[in-house]
């Protein structure tokens, strides 16, 4: 019945700080979209997107709570995980933890964490 995610929503205090993270840091793309009612901003990246809730001022419908820094998200990289370090360093992003190894949904990874600024977990991982 499911094939894949089409997106997710994260909710986040500081709108610029957070588009700034995800941008800059990891190399998404902004985009802004219209509803018949207002503009919405996403994150893209390959055929999947972030979209993006002001705390708030979230849009509806939204989850029954929704709040920064309640994510934990894993995301698997199109370089290297040795880049992929290299660039969160130049950028000044800090890993709590890894690398290490941990299992995902296909293969066994190879990850690091970090946190983005609403302090959602943020697993960046190659295949193993």
């Amino acid at each position: 019945m499911i094939d894949h995610i089409d997106h997710i929503v994260l909710t986040t205090r500081d709108l610029a700080a957070c588009i700034r993270f995800y941008t800059e840091a990891l190399g998404m793309k902004l985009e802004r979209f219209r509803t018949p009612t207002e503009e919405r901003l996403a994150l893209k990246f390959g055929n999947q997107k972030i979209n993006l809730h002001e705390w708030g001022k979230e849009f509806s419908p939204r989850a029954h709570v929704a709040v920064p820094g309640s994510l934990d998200l894993c995301f698997i990289s199109s370089m290297p995980l040795t880049d992929v370090v290299k660039a969160l360093e130049r950028n000044a992003i800090r890993i709590i933890e890894g690398p290490v190894a941990k299992t995902g949904a296909v293969s066994k990874l190879r990850s690091v964490y970090v946190r983005d600024p609403d302090l959602n977990l943020v697993e960046i991982s190659e295949p193993a």
